[in-house]
């Protein structure tokens, strides 16, 4: 018996039971379509998290201040702001593992750009910080010297910003008033996207750190404190050993006693998204497992209905063993049964996936990829359940006597 004819064979079989084969080939449909959703759920989830790490900047630190102490009550994270601008020049000139520091502080405000308005981010800082954020600017120029240090009514945009305040004009050279004070639009920075807490990094005005604390923030005077300072690392430089020695420069700098806690934290972004991109790889990689159990489960009903088959259509054995069939013939007809039952709901569970894999996408707004590879990898374990779990069916029907197998009632 040549492969065709096997084939032919194997595909009458099942199609004489048609109810009995679709409920055999549901435990694959479900493992494969499950395992194909999890894989591009899952790699969507990396991927979003690896264009957040791009967006955020290699190698940047962010320095905080640390929580503060009032009458035996911590009052949480940031609640202590004893940075001021002079330290995130120190730190990049003092430590020879900071490329930039650049100090800066924020709030929100009403922007207002004609007849349009819109509530958005105000940030305070340093040409440096779009170096440290590796954040380039799509048009304009950066903040000149004399602008940077004697408060001048200039400013930069964000794209979200940009198009909300000017639609598609030009915002270059136009005035955008920010708590009653006018600022000219100087550049405009490229797109950003979303930062790893889904918040839009584009909706953002940033203007001269000097500018910020004396027309915004109304600071006055020598008062130049600050919230917050973004350290961008030198390449090639280990990042613990950075950290460490930012550490020890800060606890000298601010005067931490021996033994004493930090009254600062430092934050290394990179890693902390990282690590979310490793827990995303470990949970998809748990949750296909879960799916593949289906896989085994209707690999072991494939099993059942086949030797099942095999006991229903034993005088059929004898007497094709009878006319000249071969054991090899037998067993190539069964084992073909078993792995055309897996191959097909595999075929099936593949669009399931598919399908299911858009309304996730639809439903929630995540990002889902299907990559050839998951959809070879699930049909070729569907195929291999196949064969694993058929063999020994087709190996029962190919060992049975003729006469045996003539005289079964």
């Amino acid at each position: 018996m040549n492969l065709h004819t096997a084939l032919r064979a194997a595909l009458r079989a099942l199609t004489a039971n048609l109810l009995r084969s679709v409920l055999t080939m549901l435990g694959i449909i479900i493992g494969v379509g499950a395992v194909i959703t999890m894989l591009a759920v899952g790699r969507g989830a990396t991927e979003r998290v690896q264009e957040q790490i791009k967006g955020l900047g290699s190698n940047i630190v962010l320095v905080v201040p640390g929580s503060l102490s009032a009458a035996g009550v911590r009052l949480g994270a940031q609640t202590r702001s004893r940075f001021t601008e002079e330290d995130a020049e120190a730190l990049a000139r003092e430590v020879p593992e900071v490329q930039v520091a650049a100090p800066s502080s924020r709030t929100t405000a009403q922007a207002v750009a004609q007849s349009a308005n819109w509530n958005t981010t105000i940030f305070g800082t340093t040409n440096d910080y779009l170096e440290a954020r590796e954040w380039p600017l799509a048009s304009g120029r950066l903040f000149e010297a004399a602008e940077q240090q004697g408060s001048a009514k200039v400013a930069w945009l964000g794209q979200t910003t940009a198009r909300e305040l000017f639609a598609d004009d030009d915002p270059l050279g136009q005035t955008v008033r920010v708590r009653g004070v006018p600022f000219t639009v100087v550049g405009v920075l490229a797109t950003k996207g979303q930062n790893a807490v889904g918040q839009d990094q584009d909706d953002i005005v940033i203007m001269p750190m000097s500018t910020f604390r004396n027309r915004i923030w109304n600071a006055g005077g020598n008062v130049r404190r600050i919230w917050s300072i973004h350290v961008k690392v030198r390449a090639g430089v280990d990042m613990a050993r950075a950290e460490e020695s930012m550490r020890a420069f800060l606890r000298q700098r601010l005067r931490v006693p021996e033994g004493g806690d930090d009254t600062f934290s430092i934050r290394n972004l990179s890693e902390v998204l990282q690590a979310q991109e490793e827990s995303s790889r470990v949970m998809t990689a748990l949750l296909a497992a879960v799916a593949g159990v289906s896989l085994l489960v209707g690999g072991i009903g494939i099993m059942n209905i086949m030797l099942v088959s095999v006991t229903e259509r034993t005088r059929e054995i004898g007497l094709r063993m009878a006319v000249g069939a071969r054991g090899r013939d037998i067993l190539a007809q069964f084992l073909i049964e078993s792995v055309t039952l897996s191959l097909v709901g595999g075929a099936i569970g593949v669009a399931l996936g598919a399908l299911a894999t858009w309304a996730v996408e639809r439903a929630t707004g995540w990002s889902a990829s299907l990559e050839p590879w998951s959809v070879l990898l699930a049909v070729g374990f569907a195929g291999l359940v196949g064969v694993f779990f058929g063999y020994y069916p087709a190996r029962r029907a190919a060992r049975l006597q003729p006469i045996v197998a003539l005289r079964h009632e």
